[in-house]
């Protein structure tokens, strides 16, 4: 350890969040526990560990700076990784602070680092990452039900999905008092508010479905806006110029000002295509590969189950494939720069399916 940090009469050390930290003149030493939790510090893939806090205040002026400031001179000591295996200590490597979430205490003027990312500056390879970081299976997994119900009742579909896919809050969120609609909702926007009020991520994390109260009529008053882009690129919206909303309407695709484009399914399907990839897209374990070739992307999915429904998103034709748990998104833009392939999953294990496939993953959390 005085290798590491320094001489042992200048240390601190500190435990918190499933971690130990040792800090001297000469480095920090982060200490973790064999195995991996949403709440407390571990190994999370190959190429990241979290630090979970609250931490205490000399472990976040050494990590990033006083009131969080990524940069500060105590930032530039070396961090050392480890794992307690048994009696022993396994040495990961160095690593970086890549992302840190710090909050105001409450009532002070202090900061609290809640979240840190430690990114490795050797990736771990697949033999030591099974060593700290076990990979278990977990019975329970959402099972696929839903998927025979998408040619035949898709509002079955969409709620099976839904409450199989997220946690039920155990309360009803209460949105803020609101007029009525000028004219009636589609069938399809009223089942999703309705599940929104048990399960509110529903409504997007990447993408999100306008809040009903947030209801609103675009420029020229033709399109009922009901879905955003996270960056207000571009929008969804419904033919708002009937005064009885058609069962199932067209959607309507349109980026800023220009012409408005269709989406491939009707309302039914398209909160189905947008429910999956908002799945994928916030799951806790994810997997991510860009500039795939056709060879690569069919060989990723043919042990999945393909989604029949036609491609979600103009811009990029996107088409979904699902296993337990587990929900795959398959994009390409057709400019020949290759197919961008995404996963989401509700825990690490329903990853396995992709451990065989010879995809150069840029991000794997299985």
């Amino acid at each position: 350890m005085d290798a590491l940090v320094g001489s042992t009469a200048t240390v601190e050390c500190f435990t918190f969040g499933g971690a130990t930290v040792v800090m001297g003149r000469s480095g920090t030493v982060v200490i973790m526990e064999v195995g991996d939790a949403l709440d407390r510090s571990c190994v999370w893939n190959a190429e990241e560990v979290r630090l979970v806090g609250p931490a205490p205040t000399p472990v976040m002026d050494r990590l990033v700076g006083r009131r969080g400031r990524v940069g500060a001179d105590e930032t530039s000591l070396p961090i050392h990784l480890a794992v307690r295996v048994g009696e022993r200590l396994l040495y990961l490597g160095t690593g970086h602070v890549g992302q840190a979430t710090t909050v105001l205490r409450p009532g002070c003027t202090d900061y609290v680092l809640t979240d840190c990312r430690l990114l490795l500056r050797t990736p771990l390879n697949r033999s030591v990452l099974d060593v700290v970081r076990p990979l278990r299976s977990v019975p329970g997994l959402p099972d696929l039900r839903w998927l025979r119900h998408v040619n035949d009742n898709r509002a079955v579909a969409l709620e099976q999905f839904i409450t199989g896919w997220y946690p039920d809050t155990g309360h009803a969120a209460c949105p803020p008092s609101m007029p009525e609609p000028s004219r009636p909702l589609p069938d399809g926007l009223k089942q999703l508010y309705r599940l929104a009020r048990q399960q509110p991520a529903v409504l997007g994390s990447q993408n999100r479905i306008v809040p009903e109260h947030e209801l609103r009529t675009d420029h020229l008053g033709e399109l009922l806006v009901f879905g955003v882009e996270n960056q207000g690129v571009f929008s969804w919206g419904l033919l708002w110029t009937r005064y009885e909303p058609e069962p199932d309407p067209t959607v309507w695709f349109r980026e800023f000002t220009e012409a408005p484009i269709a989406e491939q399914e009707p309302l039914s399907g398209f909160l189905i295509q947008f429910s999956l990839f908002e799945a994928a897209m916030g799951a806790e374990y994810t997997a991510l590969a860009d500039r795939l070739t056709t060879r690569q992307a069919e060989q990723l999915t043919a042990r999945l189950h393909p989604v029949p429904l036609r491609p979600f998103w103009p811009w990029a034709p996107t088409r979904f494939y699902v296993a337990p748990g587990f929900v795959v998104y398959v994009s390409d833009e057709g400019t020949g720069d290759g197919i961008e392939v995404g996963a989401g999953a509700v825990h690490r294990s329903a990853l396995q399916p992709l451990l065989s496939a010879d995809a150069p993953w840029s991000r794997f959390d299985g």
